[in-house]
């Protein structure tokens, strides 16, 4: 849960800071990152962040080269990236520190984390 308590670089509180992570997808998700340097729950959600949506990114740009079968991967793919982006910053919001099942472990791992 968030802790009121805890500070962070720009001085917003950390559910605000951390659904702000995912705002802009990966691009916020780095900005953040590299912003906070202290605060562990908005890393991690920045972390989350950068390191889904532009995965999502570099998935889309590469089915856009396949013609029919990749345009229908990514008429697939848009709406659950949607829908993913709204429910990491209802969490991200709600003080949540929600992992990802593949990438909330990779995030872990790169912030030695848990």
């Amino acid at each position: 849960m968030v802790d009121e308590n805890k500070n962070t670089v720009l001085g917003v509180k950390e559910n605000i800071e951390a659904v702000l992570c995912y705002a802009l997808g990966w691009i916020t998700g780095l900005v953040f990152l590299l912003l906070e340097q202290k605060n562990e729950f908005v890393r991690f959600h920045a972390m989350q962040s950068l390191a889904t949506f532009l995965g999502l990114f570099i998935v889309s740009l590469v089915l856009g080269f396949i013609p029919f079968l990749g345009i229908l991967i990514n008429l697939l793919i848009w709406p659950l990236s949607v829908v993913l982006w709204i429910v990491l910053m209802v969490k991200a919001y709600k003080g949540e520190r929600y992992k990802l099942p593949v990438v909330g472990d990779f995030v872990e791992k790169q912030l030695g984390s848990k």
